[in-house]
């Protein structure tokens, strides 16, 4: 479908009902049946099965258009076929996983006036059971997976049984409101994670998310085959459902548990995933290569070392390689001489053991994956670095659910490590001072100057729901505020340097970056997880999580590890190691002490569910650990 053709449509659902139409003998969402093997609808069954529920919510239910449908529960055939059934009724979604904790779910379902809400499962009953007194809105419970119980002393309703009520309805009601859906109509209603107070509703429209399908730069086919495994209540993932759709792909559902073997099974040729994706299989390899022994070893050090020098090269060549400040024609022709006299010697080795090693590696994802595109937090440079030279190409992207989500996102021919790509069509985007305010860029020396993002588009959200006060907040004379520090390289591509909330002020009055500090500490094979401190202090310190797998001939667990005195001296070497100036990090950002913890840290815990830090919830969980680090000083 072209970008022309997608200009005619004022809603998602005309979109779709035209899409399925051109690819309604395809495949679609297939999940694993009983014997292990991927099976779902066509693109037609999916259609109608989803006319046929929106016809049960409308006849039976009173469904209204523009009205809120709770809807938790995780990547399903079931979530998509209600995401599709919602929005053929004109009506919007709410959705979440089904990890959200009741405090989460009794706040979103009232503030959202949730009179229908569609829930994953027993456990998903048991927590919305012990808030009923609570919700008194909800008239209707309709549950996906499990045994129908009593909500209310009102049965709860089985999703099989209503979908084959509701295939013996009339769909005229269905069709007339798809074409009654106006651009601006509320499409999705996406709760924040609230880590430091209630949740905020993110009101998201069908203009908003149209424009992203209009202008994401990726070229897919019916033949891609694409991997979800992100939680697709996320918009990120979302987008790549939706995605789907427009194009006619076939979608298979996964998890984490089960993505090594699905990978080999799928072998898919396009996913979205999160950064901590890549910095766990980044960590396997590392172990890998530990335990290996002899040439074995030599080959992998070997092809990695050779590959990441002849892709750092062939970045230069093709002027594919981050440069801050402009640089003059003289320089530029030197560096691309050396370069070229450079990978004149490392190309054949790197080439040979690209196909003896290498290649293994790339299997391991399938063999047929083109790309995959990264979001919902910063990837580490040295991940981001290993992969492409692997010839995984990680497409990093840039956004936040306020801005359906993605503001922008390298593609595989113009992809600069370091960066997260080019600006998106009919996006605007302005860089301030965080000190006087006044504009960076656009300006008259605007590259590699750090300051505040905001940005203006077609894909900026309508607003937080029942909110003004927030929504005020965020906007500044119709510009949003992202809340990061961002900057313009020399080759106008965005580069993401950190979150002014996540900026650490030390005593002295020096601003700290803690993610490059934390990036480059978890190159270390000794560390699994950390998080710099250090608001208000003399000097940063750093909570960590040491790596059990790579530390395990000091202890059984993570507890005797943390106690081993040996282990403290490796840590600590380690730390001087890395945050240093032969690394580029300056004086005031030397680690001044240290903890380690005896827990991993887990999603809905430490982690929210794209596994990025909660900062505000670590800090709080290990304030002690942190006093320690300052009460022994440096």
């Amino acid at each position: 479908m072209s970008n022309t053709t997608l200009k005619n449509f004022k809603n998602l659902a005309q979109l779709f009902r035209d899409s399925v139409q051109t690819h309604q003998n395809e495949k679609s969402f297939l999940t694993k049946n009983s014997k292990g093997i991927f099976d779902g609808p066509t693109y037609g069954e999916l259609y109608n099965d989803a006319l046929s529920l929106a016809s049960y919510l409308i006849e039976n239910c009173g469904l209204k258009p523009q009205e809120n449908v709770g809807l938790i529960a995780d990547n399903r055939l079931e979530w998509i076929l209600t995401d599709l059934a919602v929005l053929f009724s004109g009506a919007a979604d709410v959705p979440r996983g089904s990890d959200a904790t009741i405090k989460d779910m009794e706040y979103i379902l009232s503030h959202a006036d949730c009179r229908i809400v569609f829930i994953e499962n027993s456990s998903v009953f048991k927590k919305l059971n012990s808030i009923q007194n609570k919700l008194k809105n909800i008239e209707y419970v309709i549950l996906m997976d499990g045994t129908p119980d009593i909500y209310k002393e009102q049965k709860v309703l089985s999703f099989r049984k209503i979908l084959e009520e509701g295939q013996t309805l009339s769909k005229d009601k269905v069709l007339a409101r798809i074409d009654q859906i106006e651009p601006e109509d509320l499409l999705t209603l996406i709760y924040t994670s609230g880590t430091t107070g209630d949740p905020k509703g993110v009101m998201l429209t069908h203009t908003n998310v149209l424009s992203q399908i209009r202008n994401i730069p990726l070229e897919l086919t019916k033949d891609e085959k694409i991997l979800s495994i992100l939680p697709v209540w996320h918009i990120f993932e979302r987008i790549f459902e939706i995605i789907s759709i427009t194009f006619g792909c076939k979608t298979y559902y996964t998890n984490i548990r089960a993505l090594k073997e699905d990978l080999q099974i799928v072998k898919p040729t396009f996913m979205a995933s999160a950064p901590r994706l890549w910095e766990s299989i980044f960590q396997g390899i590392q172990s890998k290569v530990q335990g290996m022994k002899g040439i074995s070893k030599l080959l992998f050090i070997a092809a990695l070392k050779t590959n990441r020098i002849r892709y750092n090269h062939v970045s230069v060549l093709k002027n594919l390689k981050l440069k801050l400040i402009p640089e003059s024609f003289f320089l530029s022709v030197f560096k691309k001489i050396d370069s070229f006299l450079i990978l004149s010697f490392v190309i054949l080795p790197a080439k040979l053991l690209d196909g003896i090693v290498l290649k293994k590696v790339r299997q391991a994802t399938g063999g047929h994956l083109k790309a995959s595109v990264s979001g919902g937090g910063a990837l580490p440079l040295h991940v981001d670095e290993l992969f492409n030279a692997i010839g995984i190409p990680v497409l990093e992207g840039y956004g936040l659910t306020e801005t359906s989500p993605i503001l922008s996102m390298r593609t595989p021919e113009q992809l600069i490590v370091g960066t997260v790509g080019k600006i998106f069509p009919q996006t605007e985007i302005r860089i301030l001072d965080i000190v006087t305010g006044k504009d960076i860029y656009p300006g008259p020396n605007p590259f590699g100057k750090k300051g505040e993002l905001i940005v203006r588009g077609p894909q900026v959200m309508k607003g937080y729901y029942k909110n003004p006060e927030a929504t005020e907040k965020i906007f500044q004379d119709g510009w949003f505020k992202t809340g990061d520090l961002g900057l313009m390289t020399a080759n106008s591509y965005l580069k993401i340097v950190g979150r002014i909330k996540e900026t650490i002020v030390l005593s002295n009055g020096e601003n700290l970056e803690p993610v490059p500090i934390e990036a480059k500490l978890q190159e270390s094979p000794l560390i699994e997880s950390c998080m710099v401190v250090g608001q208000d202090k003399k000097f940063p310190g750093v909570l960590i999580v040491p790596s059990l797998e790579n530390l395990k001939q000091y202890g059984n667990d993570l507890n005797s590890i943390c106690k081993n005195p040996e282990v403290k001296t490796l840590i600590r070497t380690e730390i001087s190691k890395m945050i240093s100036d032969q690394n580029g990090f300056k004086s005031f950002e030397r680690i001044g002490g240290f903890s380690l913890l005896d827990r991993s840290w887990e999603k809905g815990e430490e982690l929210t569910a794209k596994l990025s830090l909660k900062r505000f919830v670590i800090t709080e969980k290990y304030s002690k650990q942190i006093d320690r680090i300052y009460e022994n000083g440096k």
